[in-house]
């Protein structure tokens, strides 16, 4: 069971204090700076948005060695929003995961 628990632990990836990243660790490190800003940028207005942002996890998965499917989970004031989007472009599937999550948040 702790080595289940400690794989998993090895592929989150911290940004700051309140954002986590899952699965992205295999991506080349120029996608892996647009992530980092796209997603920090959108973490900064959901704070500017509501006061009561907690935190912010994205998780990552290949589908069929082409698509990708992004899970986005923001915790604010103790609620949950959540957006899955499956999409070719991971940037694409990035930001419309992250703006319905904004678009949600009161």
């Amino acid at each position: 069971m702790t080595k289940i628990y400690n794989l998993y632990m090895d592929d989150v990836m911290q940004l700051g204090g309140n954002i986590s990243l899952a699965g992205f660790k295999e991506l080349e490190p120029a996608k892996m700076v647009v992530i980092k800003k796209v997603t920090g940028n959108y973490a900064r207005k959901m704070q500017e948005k509501n006061k009561n942002f907690e935190s912010l996890h994205l998780n990552l998965k290949l589908i069929h060695s082409s698509k990708y499917e992004l899970q986005a989970k923001a915790i604010v004031s103790g609620q949950s929003f959540n957006a899955e989007i499956v999409d070719f472009n991971l940037f694409f599937a990035l930001d419309k995961a992250l703006a319905k999550i904004l678009e949600e948040i009161s």
